[in-house]
């Protein structure tokens, strides 16, 4: 992505979202974003794109082994989760006492 221009996104960190392509599409399992990745575009949701890592021991994990995690995937293949409709919703942003607020546009609620 280029630097100039930071990209704004409709998602952020601890949203209800469903994952609408990839190997873990299910349109109708809310999940919750954990992180996101501005810079590349991504996210990372609770319980999708699950990899295993192998980890050496250390002075911190004196264990290592195989730890299992979720990897960051496209924010292009998740929608957020309207509560009201019970159904993805696409966003619309409007200011509102100067501030951008979120707007389900299927319900027509202000997203918190």
């Amino acid at each position: 992505m280029s630097n100039r221009f930071k990209p704004k996104y409709n998602i952020k960190k601890g949203d209800t979202v469903v994952v609408i392509a990839g190997d873990d599409k299910d349109l109708t399992k809310p999940r919750k974003v954990l992180e996101v990745i501005i810079d590349k575009g991504r996210v990372v949701v609770e319980g999708v794109s699950i990899v295993t890592k192998h980890t050496k021991p250390s002075a911190a994990n004196t264990k290592g082994g195989i730890v299992k995690k979720e990897a960051a995937i496209n924010i292009s293949n998740v929608q957020l989760w309207d509560a009201k409709t019970s159904a993805p919703t696409k966003v619309t942003r409007t200011r509102e006492n100067g501030k951008l607020v979120r707007i389900s546009k299927k319900s027509g609620e202000v997203i918190k």
